[in-house]
């Protein structure tokens, strides 16, 4: 596989997809395409924010879905909290990059501390995403969760054990781009992965697009307020 021309990561031959994409909203639209190929019956977008909650819009105009947020926080090494060593989301339990914590020399129990104050960060953002709403039910639904790429996936990881716990239908991650070690292992934890690309010698996720802004919490509620204008 080229880099700057990627082919998508599916079942069936797609066209090809050139990289770096322009920002998330266009990789929104591409994205929605490939989705909406899956036939899903009455779907839950769940957008993980801040970045997936960009690409999120289109996919659920395109499906005609409900969308909300599915809070998450990275859980970050703390001689250095850069280094996520693992993840948790809304409603379930940390997961943590085990190759990583061994390399550290660290054990779960050591990141109480931390582990607590991200839960209170991601309460802070269920407050303000989603004031006074319950996280809609997952049982018998088909759900997609969207980022706007996947790294090192533990963030991933943490979002769809949480919601496959709520007994969903269907379970679907939708990213735009995605380090391909790391999509082929999200395969053991969803139904159906559905990305454009995976390219070589990937780094970030932010150097596959052209434009990739930091979002601020107000940017996520005008966002979700023009999807549910729509």
């Amino acid at each position: 596989m080229r880099e700057g021309v990627t082919t998508v990561a599916g079942r069936h031959a797609e066209p090809e997809v050139r990289l770096p994409l322009s920002d998330r909203a266009d990789a929104g639209r591409l994205l929605a395409g490939r989705v909406a190929a899956l036939g899903l019956d009455r779907p839950l977008v769940l957008a993980l924010p801040r970045g997936g909650v960009a690409v999120a819009g289109a996919v659920a105009r395109r499906l005609d879905a409900e969308m909300d947020v599915l809070v998450t926080r990275k859980i970050g090494y703390p001689r250095q909290p850069e280094l996520g060593v693992g993840a948790v989301a809304e409603g379930g339990d940390p997961v943590y990059d085990e190759d990583l914590m061994a390399r550290l020399g660290i054990e779960p129990a050591e990141m109480a501390g931390t582990l607590a104050a991200e839960r209170r960060e991601l309460a802070r953002r269920v407050a303000a995403y989603r004031p006074g709403r319950e996280l809609p039910a997952f049982a018998g639904r088909d759900v997609v969760v969207v980022d706007d790429g996947l790294a090192t996936g533990v963030t991933a990881r943490a979002a769809l054990r949480a919601v496959r716990a709520g007994s969903p239908r269907r379970l679907v991650l939708a990213v735009p781009v995605g380090a391909a070690e790391t999509v082929e292992a999200m395969r053991r934890e969803a139904d159906d992965v559905i990305v454009l690309a995976t390219p070589w010698a990937f780094r970030a996720v932010g150097q596959w697009y052209r434009r990739f802004d930091q979002l601020t919490d107000a940017d996520v509620l005008a966002l979700l307020d023009r999807v549910r204008g729509a």
